[in-house]
């Protein structure tokens, strides 16, 4: 692995700078996964592309997560390092799958999505712990999405009382 490879995949498996904040980088990730939101719910799009948006743009840094995290892993010599914040981009993407269609995402919604990722990630319930398993970034990546899909379905359920 030529050294120009190296460094781009752990900038892109650590976000930049963000992975290197020394307190809950994790946080500072879905941070950044719910500003991608926020930014793509400002663009004048139906609710239907805006959704259509938000899922390609998941699957492209899911794509890509994989690849930087699973290299990262290896440079930092540990599973699922710290400093690889890639995945929390992710998985609070999926979270906000469900609320894509509104016309304004509020406060309450982002706030929800938000700590309820968080709480998933962080309890990793069945089975999303046993996806830390698979090899790679694959295990990197995936215990994010399923964390982002417990969310998502909780803003589903409770969809009519975060309004």
């Amino acid at each position: 692995m030529t050294q120009q490879r190296r460094g781009l995949a752990l900038w892109i498996a650590t976000c930049g700078p963000i992975g290197d904040i020394p307190l809950a980088p994790g946080t500072f990730g879905s941070a950044v996964g719910l500003a991608l939101v926020v930014a793509l719910s400002q663009l004048p799009l139906s609710g239907t592309a805006r959704t259509s948006a938000l899922a390609a743009l998941a699957v492209v840094i899911l794509a890509v997560g994989v690849w930087s995290s699973g290299k990262a892993e290896r440079f930092f010599g540990g599973k699922d390092p710290g400093q690889v914040v890639i995945d929390e981009v992710v998985g609070q993407m999926v979270t906000f799958l469900c609320a894509s269609y509104r016309a304004r995402l509020t406060w309450k919604w982002l706030l929800a999505g938000f700590v309820l990722f968080r709480i998933f990630d962080i309890l990793k319930p069945p089975p999303v712990r046993n996806l830390e398993r698979l090899p790679g970034g694959w295990g990197i990546m995936m215990d994010d999405c399923a964390a982002g899909l417990y969310s998502l379905a909780v803003l589903l359920v409770f969809r009519f009382w975060i309004s």
